[in-house]
């Protein structure tokens, strides 16, 4: 069960959600052949001081060394942002936490350097990003976290990609980290139910090859364990009496 969260807290949220989901606009249009991972993250960390937030992932409680995740190409996600320089194709994922009094959202997408995905690129991003948008679908009020789970699942089975299973969704809010866990497989009609006011971060991760995950040397970095590219979207949602709010939408749409 999720700690009750208050009106000024869920709306602390909302707040949080649209400076992350403001923090992401301006970050895909600095993502450009030639620049690197530690500049990026740079500059997410300003923008982040820069709206009153904090870096979540910076803080006593994560002791993650950078502002951003920041994983490319087989690098699947808590990946540390280095002095590599991203090159025209690669495939790079951006996941970011961010606490806006002393309310957590969460948040993360996939893109393409360069804007110019080659096939097989934009059928492992594309199926990730749409099995989010079910998975947020699934939700019509109360629900249990098993119809979230399935909705995701049959997304990424008919588009024949692997999925992560050993990384999942959980909620979030008071910490980075709550119950439930949201895993990106499963079936109907099992397991918690989620209600009103209760928060969740949705996060499927997707291979274009096997489902096996590797542990980096920095003890932080998850990447495929054959090498394959992945992908991986989020978004924090709200529960509501007859569906979701996405609080880390995007504020420009």
């Amino acid at each position: 069960m999720q700690k009750v969260k208050t009106p000024e807290e869920i709306q602390a949220m909302r707040e949080g959600g649209k400076i992350l989901a403001t923090i992401f606009e301006g970050l895909k249009r600095q993502v450009k052949p030639g620049v690197s991972e530690l500049e990026l993250d740079a500059w997410v960390d300003a923008e982040i001081k820069k709206h009153g937030a904090t870096a979540t992932y910076k803080t006593d409680e994560v002791k993650f060394p950078a502002a951003i995740c920041i994983s490319t190409n087989e690098q699947i996600v808590h990946s540390i942002p280095t002095n590599y320089i991203l090159q025209e194709g690669d495939v790079v994922s951006f996941d970011l936490v961010i606490t806006y009094k002393n309310m957590k959202t969460d948040s993360a997408f996939t893109m393409v350097v360069g804007g110019k995905p080659n096939g097989v690129q934009k059928h492992l991003i594309h199926a990730t990003e749409q099995s989010l948008f079910a998975g947020i679908d699934a939700i019509k009020g109360p629900v249990r976290i098993g119809d979230i789970s399935a909705a995701i699942e049959k997304v990424l089975n008919d588009a024949k990609v692997g999925i992560i299973r050993e990384l999942v969704g959980h909620g979030v809010g008071h910490e980075m980290h709550e119950a439930p866990e949201v895993p990106n497989y499963g079936r109907k009609g099992t397991g918690p139910l989620l209600s009103p006011g209760d928060t969740i971060a949705i996060e499927p991760m997707a291979t274009l090859g096997s489902e096996k995950i590797a542990m980096g040397d920095d003890g932080w970095t998850i990447t495929t364990w054959d090498g394959s590219l992945a992908a991986h979207f989020e978004h924090t949602v709200l529960i509501t009496e007859d569906g979701a709010e996405v609080l880390t939408q995007a504020v420009f749409r």
